[in-house]
């Protein structure tokens, strides 16, 4: 929604909690696709559903992220209090706690290595949180946790168009490998979408996980994908481990982030530069990184 301004959640604060009417509101530096967040004072935010798309994430949110906070030695997102519906935005939202911190870039951890470490251990303290009654993947979170499978039409007909610049042969290797075996095991949580944009870090160290929109239970290997799209080969090598993955479960990771940066690049290549481009670099060291395994077996 073009909507989604300062001024309209003013009204929506002051509406429907006035006793928060008198702190300042602004956007936060780095706010999402799925969502638009805006800081609510010093210690809370906003964050409004951008679509009817993600409306579904507001409920899950306001539901699990406060019995997972407790269970977790890091701060994750969490909800304070849920908006509701008016005749000027039709979805319910969120007021959640403010995390201090900055969004994750190479350039601001003081060390790649420790930090690989970190994320590992955060998500293997995650996964192993009792999953009863959690939500399965499905269409409510694009299904990270599911079936890698659901995408397989959508990956092959994000290859064929790049024959002349890719190695569509050694892409369809590396996705037929992700889809020859499933998760066996009890479904983990997983949070969907782990990504710099999504990590917050403070005085050069892992500090908090937010946007917890496309939460489910299932496969983890969704969560690795960040092995590529963030880590070079040495701290590649420190979070598989870390995450004490196993090879067919890799194999789905590196499935996951092949098709989203195929699909990037697609979608972007004729209208967005920067983005295109960012996409093809994580296509390349993704078969860099394949072809190099290869060779030592």
């Amino acid at each position: 929604m073009d909507t989604i301004n300062i001024d309209l959640v003013k009204r929506l604060i002051n509406e429907q909690f006035p006793k928060w009417a008198n702190l300042e509101i602004k956007p936060v530096k780095v706010s999402g696709h799925d969502n638009r967040t805006f800081h609510l004072g010093d210690h809370m935010s906003v964050r409004l559903p951008s679509s009817e798309h993600y409306v579904a994430q507001v409920n899950k949110e306001q539901k699990w992220l406060p019995k997972l906070a407790k269970e977790l030695s890091l701060p994750i997102q969490t909800p304070i209090a849920k908006g509701q519906p008016n005749n000027e935005y039709p979805f319910p939202w969120s007021v959640n706690k403010w995390i201090e911190g900055e969004t994750l870039t190479p350039i601001n951890i003081k060390d790649i290595k420790q930090f690989a470490r970190d994320l590992g251990a955060f998500l293997i303290e995650f996964q192993s949180i009792d999953t009863t009654g959690g939500p399965a993947a499905g269409t409510h979170n694009f299904y990270r946790g599911g079936d890698i499978a659901v995408y397989d039409k959508q990956c092959r007909e994000a290859i064929d168009p790049n024959k002349d610049t890719l190695n569509t042969v050694l892409l369809l290797e590396m996705w037929n490998l992700a889809l020859e075996s499933k998760w066996a095991k009890d479904p983990v949580w997983v949070h969907g979408d782990i990504a710099p944009g999504n990590i917050l870090v403070k005085e050069g160290k892992l500090n908090a996980i937010i946007d917890f929109g496309v939460l489910g239970i299932g496969d983890p290997a969704c969560d690795a994908a960040m092995a590529w799209t963030f880590f070079d080969d040495n701290s590649r090598k420190i979070f598989k481990n870390a995450l004490n993955m196993d090879e067919e479960t890799w194999n789905r990771a590196r499935g996951w982030a092949l098709w989203k940066a195929l699909i990037t690049y697609n979608w972007n290549r004729n209208s967005n530069k920067t983005i295109a481009e960012e996409a093809y670099r994580v296509i390349n060291i993704i078969q860099k990184d394949y072809e190099k395994e290869k060779n030592k077996n």
